[in-house]
């Protein structure tokens, strides 16, 4: 099995990877507005998240020191002021704020948050991850600031604290009730849970971010794990609203009535393995094989044509912005490419397949069957490319379950398309970099010492003004062809008669808004 750190890193890709952009939804009846979740959010602990809507269902009912807007911009949570430095970060918190049991939210509270979450025996997966390794917190009451601080320089400390979920009151002295309950700040509370069903969260009528009149009585989030079943739902007004990865998206699109909005939801990626005995370990290989493929049609077949082009390694809201990719990835040229492999000491043989001191240019592709049948699509597609080219491809789908076993531990593959969906760049280190797996989070055995001396010197620079270095440490990646962006997904929030927001898989509770007639 991969290490803790590494089975968190894929975790929490996905987590972040759950959704974001802005929509519109409809009222099903009453003052309830209802949201489609893909899958049922598990144990409910902030520091124990277990699935891809997990955060989603926790957004509703927990406040963060601070938040981000669709465009990036960090805006106020609990936190009304920062003061950024390094290596550390000093919040003041805004005053008056109660848990939903009615007491108050002080530095304190945050800092028993953060010394939970850090400890080892809670084992979080988020630690690391989402929160910065070292991480540690400093509560002065009376000042109402806490400060968080790391051992060495962390350039994202701030942009981190959007994922760290403030448990107070109850909760906070008894994890146990957070199995299946809420014990946060944030306007709604957890009234009823039905496993597999439903989770309906109630607004709260006092405290100083509790909901106001505007927004609904309560929020349920459905469990629908069909894309097809959801727009059901929402063409015949049973849901408020939904979001669409794949070809449903199709059938919510201009329908009188409804509203759509799309947004990007991180890249369709692919890696070789560079170990030794593997092809890839030769970067003018690995080079050749690009130039042996059409990215922009794999992008469009690995989307169902629905995708965009990738500008950056890390998903949209990103904290820096910017083209970190156009210029860096090889131009399709079929002859180019069968002239370097040439170079390279790889000829084609009687039967077609390139040859090296009698060992054949074989590689070994895995995927996962979750992503559906344009992601098979694309894999037969990239395959056949390089099939013409001289290679003897063979292709691999794997279950989510299987995946991590022969990702990390058999490592029988030479290609892997892999997204891993980060929000900050700083969360690409663990995995583009260090230890190898099993031993580590860096499963394509990549060693670019270029990239490890960039991000060295980006992580000591504060918030974006590391922003050019860290895209030279992308550079870095790209021109070494280390990591292939092949398109950035996308994905439609359909909604009916009601509006909200929800950004990287997060609502701001406080923007919804029922726009239908009432019952």
């Amino acid at each position: 099995m991969k290490t803790a750190k590494a089975v968190a890193a894929c975790l929490a890709a996905s987590l972040l990877a759950a959704g974001c952009g802005t929509g519109q939804a409809g009222s099903a009846g009453g003052d309830a507005f209802s949201f489609a979740i893909k899958s049922d959010p598990g144990l409910l602990d902030p520091a124990k998240v277990q699935n891809t809507t997990t955060y989603t269902a926790l957004s509703l009912a927990y406040d963060t020191l601070v938040n981000i807007e669709p465009g990036g911009r960090i805006a106020s949570g609990l936190a009304d002021t920062w003061h950024v430095r390094p290596a550390s970060v000093t919040f003041r918190l805004r005053h008056g704020v109660t848990c939903s049991d009615g007491s108050p939210v002080t530095a304190r509270t945050v800092a028993d948050n953060v010394t939970h979450l850090t400890d080892p025996a809670t084992k979080s997966p988020a630690y690391g991850v989402v929160v910065p390794e070292g991480l540690t917190a400093k509560a002065d009451d009376r000042a109402g600031t806490v400060t968080l601080s790391t051992p060495k320089p962390s350039a994202f400390i701030l942009q981190s604290t959007r994922y760290l979920f403030i448990v107070c009151g109850a909760g906070l002295k008894d994890r146990s009730l957070l199995k299946r309950g809420t014990s946060g700040s944030g306007p709604f509370r957890l009234t009823a849970a039905r496993p597999n069903q439903s989770y309906t969260f109630t607004r709260r009528r006092t405290g100083a971010t509790a909901a106001g009149r505007a927004m609904p009585g309560s929020v349920v989030l459905k469990v629908v794990g069909s894309e097809s079943t959801a727009a059901n739902l929402l063409l015949s007004h049973q849901l408020n609203a939904a979001q669409f990865a794949g070809p449903d998206r199709a059938r919510v699109t201009n329908v009188p009535g409804l509203t759509t909005s799309v947004e990007p939801n991180g890249t369709h990626e692919f890696f070789f393995h560079q170990g030794k005995g593997h092809p890839g370990h030769d970067p003018a290989v690995r080079k050749a094989l690009l130039k042996a493929v059409d990215l922009k049609d794999l992008g469009a077949i690995a989307t169902g044509g629905t995708g965009r082009r990738p500008t950056g390694l890390v998903m949209q809201p990103r904290p820096c912005t910017g083209d970190t990719v156009t210029g860096h990835l090889p131009a399709f040229r079929t002859r180019a490419a069968g002239a370097a492999l040439d170079a390279a000491g790889w000829h084609r043989s009687g039967d077609g397949i390139r040859r090296k001191a009698g060992k054949r240019l074989t590689i070994r592709m895995i995927y996962g069957t979750s992503a559906g049948e344009t992601m098979a699509a694309a894999a037969e597609y990239l395959a056949e490319a390089w099939k013409k080219a001289g290679v003897d491809v063979r292709l691999r789908a794997l279950s989510d379950a299987a995946y991590g076993e022969v990702e990390a531990v058999t490592q029988d593959w030479d290609v892997d398309w892999a997204p891993l969906g980060v929000t900050l760049p700083t969360q690409l280190i663990g995995s583009l970099s260090g230890h190898f797996t099993p031993d580590g989070g860096n499963f394509a055995h990549l060693t670019n010492r270029t990239y490890e001396s960039l991000t060295a010197a980006a992580t000591k620079l504060p918030g974006t003004s590391g922003c050019a270095t860290w895209a030279r440490s992308e550079h870095a990646l790209l021109d070494s062809a280390d990591i292939v962006p092949v398109v950035d997904k996308t994905l439609v929030t359909a909604a009916h008669d009601a509006t909200f927001r929800i950004t990287a898989g997060l609502f701001d509770p406080t923007s919804i808004r029922m726009t239908g007639d009432k019952k």
